[in-house]
């Protein structure tokens, strides 16, 4: 049985985030609950490759999967996780656009900021 602490709720929130696509999804269901056609033309990605991301953020307890009938809406697990990238998106700024963790390079004061 898998132990959850805080810091691997934290990790699967910062995975989910880590990807445009599923970044994006979670800020439009962050508006209203959507169907995965809908999902997959506002995030310019194949049927296939949303259904992969709504797979993940299932998978990280981020998202629900609502049947309607024939059909399946995806909204938010908890409309605090709306209230979360809210917040976020509040307080996260990024200072240096070339030193964002994609590749490990150095600040000003000689730090290197990814390592």
């Amino acid at each position: 049985m898998e132990i959850i602490t805080q810091s691997s709720v934290l990790a699967r929130f910062g995975y989910a985030l880590s990807d445009p696509t599923r970044s994006r999804v979670l800020l439009a269901l962050r508006e209203a609950p959507s169907y995965p056609g809908d999902l997959a033309e506002m995030a310019g990605v194949s049927k296939q490759s949303l259904s992969n991301h709504l797979t993940c953020l299932r998978g990280c307890g981020l998202v629900v999967a609502v049947p309607e009938g024939r059909r399946v809406r995806y909204e938010l697990a908890d409309r605090k996780l709306g209230d979360a990238l809210t917040s976020l998106l509040e307080v996260v700024a990024v200072r240096d656009p070339e030193c964002c963790c994609a590749t490990t390079s150095t600040h000003v004061d000689g730090m290197a900021c990814c390592s």
